[in-house]
């Protein structure tokens, strides 16, 4: 192909970005707009119509799945292999220079790379090593101090401690891993390219080699480059290499993990670089483009750009105004399977939600009405690693046999239950034929004093809370296992992303407690069915990558993705935005941008939801709708239908709230009291919706809904003391007060 032809299948903006003369480029490339296409068509350019060769190109991306389709799309336009070419992960090359210069690197020829779980582990054999309390300096929290400088350049022996003790151990803890990885030969995921750039940088020569080789350096999604990359990117680039960046500052959400959007910035400045701007998106209607800009102009401090389509008009943005997260669900299924009626396949829907805890009500929807799901880039609720180990400690209360259990939480968190310990107590188990807790019960007498301390603490522990949760109603019952044995806190201590999800996690545990109902009456314990129901859920196998189903993820999954219809949920105060975030000036637009992902991801239909009352984080609370729909053009949406609000009585505020007076919210609070106080229609309730009545065990509280007819029927009442319940309306016994 000559390189004229190469242009045919580019609009103008890509054909310009694609021809742009050698020199420092940056590609602002919109939501859709084809930046994977204008990066290739640039290496292929550059190869035909400037004769660069081969050998002297770098195209650097962030997965090995993106590489591999960089590769694939160039050999193609090229028509011949693209092996001379360098392409791949920022870490993948990082790695193919230190194989070629690992005397220069100082390391052994034989160099190893070890995992994330290895690093910690090799962290966690340091701390003990010290005799240092892990529950005080916890693994996890030392690994993501290390890494964290790595990914900004930074050893041990350039920190101060600042007059700080915590972070002077901290460094200490540095200072002897990394000397422990230079003794074993070996170097973690972070040390790839922070000892590539310094072999680079310390040895003239080597750098001046490949700032000769590489003239011309590709980089996919620059604005999720973090510090060392973004320096490694400008040493092999000089100050005047002709480096080809494509990114977009309005798709930056990664802050949480290194990346820094102000890169783009000091790009453009640093290397005096010719800005270029595609606007034109291929995925989504006007409507839904429309409302992504009106989202994302609301953040200062932008590099400035509207995105467009040639297709004009497209479908209202429909709005729903859920009662609760379960209204949300049940919603959320009565439009797919509207779709599935009109032959569109299950695999054309996603639902979107900020946390990855939200998941749950959908999972169990999607499951009651046996419709196939999958949890795209994570795992199903009841199989995340934390649910189970909370799962694993009720088990404990009521079965001291369940050796799967006792295995799985006797030293977590860590309480100094060592594997020499435990493989004596596996062995006394074993050749007795008695569970694990018998043979260690038996074994405190001839065990060390410490670990017998901690064994007996374990023991004590359980017996504990088998006794307090006892007379406690299910959610309580979870809840105070969570809280007691320490697992909540022990993540709440992990100062990342990840921590913070966990933690969600276990309190929407709770709510999965709280709103337990057992299908049939098998001579159970409510908590005995609960955690049976937990092992079938999980034992449930979702659909397979590739088959025709619902896709379930959080809006950081998204990115990248594209579906005809969206279900973008949550949008609520707090939630979405998070709480976090809602007033913190550096974190709300990265909010904001997180908001124009996912309305981004919708090629034809969109619904956003929200609820008026929400059980999450193991409290029910009453939100405002998200500021992001009071941001978004009335012109663009919709009221799927009339809604009455009635979770919140008029007169009992839960607290201080801020209004937000949007079409969304006032279109939400006229419906709330045209109907707060008006019967169920068709019903002979004595009972209205709002209504405040009393039930003989759980107190006082408000009827937020009703369900079904006749012996069926059920009432959805929010208790002042005992939370919301759903029960039986002809057994429940409740006395109307107001």
């Amino acid at each position: 192909m000559s390189g004229h032809r190469l242009l045919d299948s580019l609009n103008d903006a890509q054909r310009e970005a694609v021809t742009a003369p050698l020199g420092p480029v940056l590609v602002l490339a919109g939501a859709g707009s084809g930046k994977t296409r204008v990066l290739t068509h640039r290496a292929a350019w550059l190869i035909l119509e400037h004769g660069v060769s081969p050998h002297g190109l770098m195209a650097v991306t962030f997965t090995n799945k993106a590489a591999a389709e960089m590769r694939g799309r160039i050999e193609s336009l090229l028509d011949m292999p693209a092996d001379p070419l360098w392409i791949g992960t920022f870490h993948g090359l990082a790695h193919r220079m230190l194989r070629r210069h690992w005397r220069e690197a100082g390391l052994p020829q034989s160099f190893q790379i070890i995992d994330e779980d290895d690093q910690q582990r090799l962290v966690r054999k340091i701390i003990r090593e010290q005799k240092l309390d892990e529950q005080r300096w916890v693994p996890r929290e030392v690994q993501q101090f290390i890494n964290a400088h790595k990914d900004e350049g930074r050893r041990s022996k350039k920190l101060e401690d600042r007059g700080d003790p915590t972070r002077r151990q901290l460094i200490r803890l540095y200072a002897l891993y990394e000397a422990r990885c230079e003794q074993a030969g070996v170097v973690d995921f972070a040390e790839l390219l922070l000892r590539c750039h310094e072999t680079l940088q310390n040895v003239p020569d080597l750098g001046a080699y490949y700032r000769e080789r590489f003239r011309h350096i590709l980089v996919d999604e620059f604005q999720d480059t973090n510090g060392i990359q973004y320096d490694w990117l400008r040493l092999l680039a000089g100050r005047t290499g002709a480096a080809f960046v494509v990114g977009d500052d309005d798709q930056s959400i990664y802050r949480w993990r290194g990346a820094r959007v102000e890169n783009m910035q000091h790009f453009r400045r640093e290397f005096g670089a010719t800005v270029y701007r595609l606007e034109q998106n291929y995925r989504s209607t006007q409507v839904i483009l429309a409302a992504a800009n009106a989202v994302i102009s609301r953040n200062s401090d932008r590099m400035g750009k509207e995105l467009w389509t040639a297709a004009k008009g497209g479908e209202p943005i429909r709005v729903y105004a859920a009662f609760n997260e379960r209204d949300e669900a049940d919603f959320v299924i009565e439009r797919i399977r509207e779709h599935e009626r009109r032959g569109l396949p299950l695999a054309a829907a996603a639902v979107l939600y900020r946390s990855n805890a939200q998941s749950r009500a959908f999972e169990e929807a999607l499951m009651a009405a046996r419709i196939p799901y999958r949890v795209y880039g994570g795992l199903r609720f009841f199989e995340r690693a934390e649910i189970k180990d909370a799962l694993a400690y009720l088990r404990l209360t009521q079965s001291r046999a369940d050796d799967i259990s006792f295995e799985r939480v006797v030293n977590l968190p860590a309480r100094g239950i060592g594997g020499a310990t435990l493989e004596q107590v596996r062995t006394h188990a074993r050749d007795r034929a008695v569970s694990l807790w018998e043979a260690g019960q038996a074994m405190l007498p001839s065990l060390p004093s410490r670990a017998a301390g901690a064994l007996r603490g374990f023991f004590g522990l359980i017996d504990r809370l088998a006794a307090d949760i006892a007379p406690m109603p299910l959610e309580e019952q979870v809840r105070h296992v969570i809280q007691a044995s320490g697992l909540r806190d022990h993540h709440a201590k992990e100062k990342d992303h990840k921590g913070e999800a966990r933690v969600e996690n276990l309190d929407e545990l709770v709510n999965a407690a709280e709103g337990f109902a057992p299908e049939s009456d098998d001579g159970l314990t409510p908590l005995g069915a609960f955690l049976a129901h937990a092992t079938l859920e999980s034992g449930e196998t979702q659909a397979a990558t590739g088959a025709d189903c619902v896709q379930l993820m959080t809006l950081h999954a998204a990115k990248g993705l594209e579906f005809p219809t969206v279900f973008l949920v949550g949008l609520e105060e707090g939630l979405f935005p998070s709480e976090h975030s809602a007033f913190d000036a550096d974190r709300l637009p990265e909010e904001r941008r997180l908001c124009y992902v996912g309305l981004t991801r919708a090629m034809q239909r969109l619904y956003l939801t929200h609820a008026e009352s929400r059980r999450i984080y193991g409290h029910t609370s009453y939100r405002d709708p998200s500021r992001f729909l009071s941001e978004l053009p009335p012109e663009a949406l919709e009221d799927v239908r009339p809604r009455i609000s009635v979770s919140r009585p008029l007169y009992s505020a839960p607290g201080p709230a801020i209004v937000r007076r949007g079409p969304v919210a006032e279109a939400s609070e006229t419906r709330r009291r045209s109907r707060a106080a008006a019967p169920l229609a068709g019903e002979d309730v004595p009972m209205r919706l709002g209504s405040r009545v009393r039930h003989p065990k759980f107190g006082e509280g408000t009827i937020l809904r009703f369900e079904g007819s006749g012996e069926s029927r059920q009432v959805h009442v929010n208790f002042e003391d005992a939370g919301q319940k759903w029960l039986m309306y002809e057994l429940a016994r409740l006395e109307r007060i107001s």
